[in-house]
């Protein structure tokens, strides 16, 4: 199976390390598979630690574990540059620095939870899917 880029929404990561059941967990878990390409820049990756090292999380895991997970997660991704902005094209600026990471990536897609947020978003042929949406696409699971 070929690699495809994709941008992970920090919900889906969020939801992987709060439960090992579902979709968002076995997203993860196909990292050493290859059968995707994580892309990250500084400010999402900066957004990551922070929601993950929130108390309000409650996952039960340490800053020291967080950190292993973020690390690992980096090792496999693409670390991407943004050098332009054409905000706002969305309505969260979150979401528009979501969005600027996947086109700069030549991403076919984000992996969201709030796929309502990312209306529009087929003018740059990028698609939002579910953490389960993009598994069954890519034939991981039925």
């Amino acid at each position: 199976m070929n690699s495809i880029n994709v941008v992970i929404d920090t919900n889906v990561l969020a939801t992987a390390i709060k439960s090992k059941n579902g979709a968002s967990y076995r997203l993860l878990m196909e990292l050493p598979n290859g059968s995707y390409k994580p892309n990250i820049s500084v400010p999402l990756f900066v957004e990551y630690e922070d929601v993950l090292k929130r108390a309000s999380l409650n996952t039960g895991l340490s800053s020291s574990d967080i950190d292993d997970i973020l690390n690992y997660l980096l090792s496999k991704s693409d670390i991407r540059e943004i050098f332009y902005l054409w905000r706002p094209f969305l309505k969260d600026p979150k979401d528009d620095m979501v969005l600027e990471l996947a086109v700069e990536s030549n991403s076919r897609y984000i992996i969201t939870f709030n796929i309502k947020d990312f209306k529009d978003i087929q003018k740059f042929g990028i698609q939002a899917l579910t953490p389960q949406e993009f598994l069954k696409l890519r034939g991981i699971i039925k």
